[in-house]
């Protein structure tokens, strides 16, 4: 009781001081019309395809007199026209999707000038989308379903670690297996936590295969995220079965330099904090961060501390030709508990995890319309489990290889083509993977967008395979009040998974996993666009999915004693569905839900009660929602977010089936539970914010996992000090 009176005391001190924390007004005025009219700035705004780009803001600033600057909004041919006292003018040109654009003129009398600008797409802005097509498109021309997580949200929202944040992205649900540094996975539409390829700054680093424990995994200098609904193997060949969530670090955007500090710490003796430093130097922009985060946890054996490191480095030798290095590198060491529901706390076991990854690229245009993408790419995996009754065991997976992929742009459309070579390394198994690929975008008039590609994979495992993928926007109806625009989005898509790296008697015959995935969904903008209602139906089927079997005779397979095969089929079925409702200025409420009817369909060789057919997938809840609301009181953001997870299959690992009977607890689901968060920023004076967030606000119970306890109530209390911001 004396840490929750803490707790409730520390948010009713923050409330008090953003309820009398002076308000300081800033009016913005501008002037639509110049005082003499005797000169003209006119032009054309297009994107990469020459495509008409519709509701920019074009201002004029005066640099030899003081006032309002004179502001236009392109048309929907994209054109612009500015009347202009004669004088000399800074003109900027600014858009959410596509990058500042500028320029100085200087106007005599009567004189009628032209600039025609073809703006870059600003691939951080969260309403570009990077990782659905080989091309940035923006979100409405997506066909595939694609959910944006922006540095906004992330910094209202007060959360440390990045999985947790994905929750709150409809169709996502976790598996963690402990409250802290846990093994921790997540699975996406149906999906097994396999099936979702993450990136970061264009570098896989999943293990080869395979899931990928991302208990490490810190939202340290990370701006965006991006994840995308449906199979993805056309772009990013095995492991994007149902999906791809792709991480963007922080780039340098100041031409002061920007330092950041923060600092906060908690229940369970818990600690977290960052610094980074960031900028633009001339044609040089680098951002370079480390964190740390440790905690006693909430109980015996269940230390944990975590070390990140994250640099991002570009250097433009025009707007059109730049090259840009990204590094991350993650560390953690982490106790084990184990399923102390059931038991006592496992002494001595503990999980070491050192993650790293680098991305070298060169983006290049030659001419107006053709583009050049060349990367090379590297991640690193090395876990090392101390288990006191076996010793230590030490495993590393490495990927590394180069993308080269070329565009060409015209009128309303992209045509891509690319080459991909990886090699894969494991504790005893090594494979060489190469691929080519192709893509096409094309805009059929102003309502109609359509998107088509293909993939042929040469994978060292499996041999070849051909995958497709192909989807389109519709705009059914443009906006107006009260009813605004409404978009219809189709995609069909196919996926492939390739075995994990495994000791080669043990999958000697192995095919890949195979997934098809089908969405559609509408779209709904209503009362000038401050309500937004999406509905995606998907229709996912999991073909040969790998199953393991002791009892078959396999002596070679001396590792496991047994042998894999492709046995299993699966399906799931659903819908996800968000909203955003704009109440007031001062407002914002958002939410989504997913419905997952998730069936094993085959599972020949499972021995596991709640893997056999006719239940539903493992740790995929039939019922799941988020509801969030943002408001800014007095200058200070609140954010009270929920999450809701129904009942979901799971195991206990303790139980077996001898003779069709279930032999041991037999438990073979999760009871459903509802979380909620609270967390607030109090920006105070001369760049410096306090911070505050409670998780499970109201002390519920509950496991991610069965057997393992989640976090109860908790908080952390901090400051933030940004220097040198513009």
């Amino acid at each position: 009781m004396r840490l929750e009176r803490l707790v409730y005391f520390a948010v009713e001190v923050l409330l008090g001081i953003s309820l009398v924390t002076p308000a300081s007004a800033q009016a913005i005025s501008t002037n639509t019309s110049a005082t003499t009219t005797s000169a003209t700035l006119n032009g054309t705004l297009t994107d990469p395809s020459d495509a008409a780009v519709a509701g920019a803001i074009i201002t004029a600033q005066a640099l030899d007199v003081v006032g309002n600057g004179v502001r236009a909004r392109s048309g929907p041919e994209g054109k612009f026209t500015l009347a202009l006292a004669p004088g000399r003018y800074r003109v900027t040109i600014t858009h959410p999707s596509f990058q500042h654009a500028e320029r100085e003129f200087a106007l005599a009398v009567n004189e009628a000038r032209t600039w025609d600008v073809r703006l870059q797409l600003e691939k951080m802005s969260s309403r570009v989308v990077v990782s659905a097509t080989a091309e940035p498109l923006t979100t409405e021309a997506s066909s595939s379903p694609v959910d944006v997580i922006t540095k906004e949200d992330i910094e209202r929202r007060g959360e440390i670690w990045a999985i947790p944040m994905l929750t709150s992205v409809p169709g996502i649900t976790l598996s963690r297996l402990g409250a802290f540094g846990g093994i921790t996975t997540f699975f996406l539409d149906g999906g097994n936590s396999s099936y979702a390829k993450v990136v970061i700054d264009g570098a896989a680093v999943n293990d080869p295969g395979n899931e990928e424990d991302y208990s490490y995994l810190t939202l340290d200098n990370i701006d965006k995220i991006e994840v995308v609904h449906g199979a993805a193997s056309v772009l990013y060949g095995s492991d994007a079965n149902s999906g791809v969530v792709q991480i963007f670090t922080h780039r340098g955007t100041t031409t002061t330099p920007e330092l950041t500090l923060e600092g906060d710490g908690g229940t369970f003796q818990s600690g977290h904090g960052l610094a980074r430093l960031s900028g633009l130097l001339g044609a040089f922009d680098y951002s370079a961060s480390a964190g740390y985060f440790s905690t006693e946890g909430q109980g015996p054996e269940d230390r944990f501390h975590d070390a990140t490191f994250s640099g991002n480095f570009g250097w433009r030798f025009s707007p059109t030709n730049n090259v840009r290095l990204a590094l991350r590198d993650n560390t953690s060491d982490g106790e084990q508990q184990g399923q102390i529901l059931f038991g006592p706390p496992s002494p001595g076991q503990s999980i070491g995890l050192d993650n790293f990854s680098a991305n070298l690229g060169w983006d290049a245009a030659a001419g107006s319309h053709w583009q050049n993408h060349l990367a090379g790419f590297e991640s690193r995996n090395v876990q090392s489990v101390v288990d006191p009754p076996f010793g230590t065991f030490v495993s590393q997976f490495n990927r590394a290889g180069f993308d080269e992929r070329a565009a060409y742009l015209f009128h309303n459309g992209t045509f891509s083509g690319g080459y991909e070579y990886e090699v894969e390394n494991g504790p005893s198994e090594g494979r060489h993977n190469q691929a080519g690929y192709l893509e096409a975008h094309y805009q059929f008039g102003p309502r109609f967008s359509a998107t088509t590609g293909v993939r042929a994979d040469a994978n060292g495992k499996f041999g070849t395979r051909v995958v497709p993928r192909v989807g389109g926007v519709y705009l059914l109806r443009k906006g107006s009040e009260p009813w605004g625009a409404t978009r219809l989005r189709g995609s069909y898509g196919e996926g492939i998974k390739e075995p994990e790296l495994l000791p080669l008697d043990c999958s000697a015959n192995l095919k890949p996993e195979v997934s098809r995935t089908f969405d559609a969904g509408i779209e709904q903008l209503f009362a000038s666009d401050r309500l937004r209602l999406s509905i995606n139906a998907f229709a996912n089927r999991f073909y040969d999915i790998v199953s393991f079997d002791f009892l078959t005779n396999t002596p070679n397979c001396i590792a496991f004693g047994g042998s894999f095969f492709n046995t299993d089929l699966a399906r799931a079925y659903g819908s996800n569905a968000s909203f955003e409702i704009k109440a007031a200025r001062w407002l914002n409420i958002s939410g989504n839900y997913t419905y997952d009817d998730s069936k094993v369909l085959r599972s020949p060789n499972a021995t596991d009660p709640a893997l056999v057919p006719g239940n539903r997938l493992f740790k995929r809840p039939l019922h799941s929602a988020n509801l969030a609301f943002n408001a800014t009181v007095r200058h200070t953001y609140w954010t009270l977010a929920g999450n809701y997870v129904g009942r979901r299959a799971d195991s206990d690992f303790l139980s077996f089936i001898s003779d069709g009977v279930c032999m041991g607890p037999c438990i073979t689901s999760n009871p459903s539970y509802v979380r909620w968060d609270i967390a607030t920023v109090l920006p105070l004076h001369y760049g410096l914010s306090a911070t505050a967030r409670v998780e499970n606000l109201f002390n519920n119970h509950y496991q991610d996992s069965v057997g393992y306890p989640g976090l109860r109530l908790n908080y952390r209390i901090g400051l933030k000090y940004v220097w040198g911001r513009e």
